[in-house]
């Protein structure tokens, strides 16, 4: 009795830590999003100016958001291996309702009148010259709806369509090839993902829309960059699926990943 007690506890303080680490990273990266940096400028080198799609140049430029969106990644996978789709649609749909929560909080917020004495001692930068800060406090925090809504549906379709791949590989594989199901449950779930929110926060809600040839242009970007990520990042899920196998116990820690795949059916 107080092994099975002692167990159960283990199981929760793991779902609890994964999904801690699931919900900071992926709140987190919707608020640093808005901010879009140089690939090649982080490297080092000059602007790529690809030629796409025939008078079309394309950089590499990426959203901040990914530089974490590989933890979300990784962390989705170990709650799909050890609690199944269940797991990883409990923790999804409380995501989306905190993101949800984020962004209200925000528009309520950024609408407060502000102080003039915060204005005042604020009204210049570091080298004197004029600066808004309430201007540039709202336009950091604040998204467009377009953004977010294409963000979220993207996210949740990303979800769903890595947990079915993920057990679906499983099914193929039994609990041998962790980094087969891991990361082509990624790099499909991916696949889709970075062209949605593309699609509908610029091309639907877009002031101008982009052109169907920017979408896809810039969701390849998108794409290639999370493709080699999850290449990179396999060793891991080797690691995390060593250290909460030491901690659960190997026979535990199977009986959970056999559970999970047995109740693991279906898209939705």
């Amino acid at each position: 009795m107080a092994k099975a007690t002692t167990l159960h506890k283990k199981k929760t303080n793991l779902f609890l830590v994964l999904a801690v680490i699931f919900i900071t990273n992926a709140v987190v990266a919707e608020l640093i999003g808005v901010k879009i940096f140089s690939g090649e400028a982080s490297l080092g080198f000059a602007p790529a100016q690809l030629p796409v799609f025939g008078d079309f140049v394309l950089d590499f430029n990426l959203t901040a958001g990914a530089i974490i969106w590989p933890v979300v990644f990784v962390t989705t996978d170990i709650i799909n291996e050890y609690f199944g789709k269940e797991g990883v649609k409990r923790i999804t749909y409380l995501t989306v309702i905190l993101i949800i929560y984020v962004f209200v909080v925000i528009a309520v917020v950024t609408s407060l009148p502000p102080a003039p004495f915060w204005l005042t001692i604020n009204s210049t930068d570091h080298l004197g010259n004029p600066f808004n800060i309430n201007y540039a406090y709202t336009k950091i925090f604040r998204q467009g709806l377009g953004i977010i809504i294409g963000s979220l549906v993207a996210f949740l379709l990303g979800q769903l369509l890595d947990v079915f791949v993920f057990q679906k590989l499983r099914k193929l594989t039994g609990d041998k090839k962790i980094w087969l199901r891991a990361t082509g449950s990624t790099l499909i779930s991916q696949l889709v993902d970075s062209f949605v929110v593309l699609f509908i926060a610029f091309y639907v809600f877009g002031n101008p829309p982009w052109s169907l040839k920017m979408v896809v242009a810039v969701g390849i970007i998108n794409y290639l960059y999370k493709f080699v990520v999850a290449i990179v990042l396999t060793p891991l899920l080797y690691i995390a699926h060593a250290i909460i196998d030491s901690y659960l116990g190997k026979h535990f820690a199977h009986e959970l990943m056999e559970e999970a795949a047995t109740k693991s059916k279906g898209f939705f």
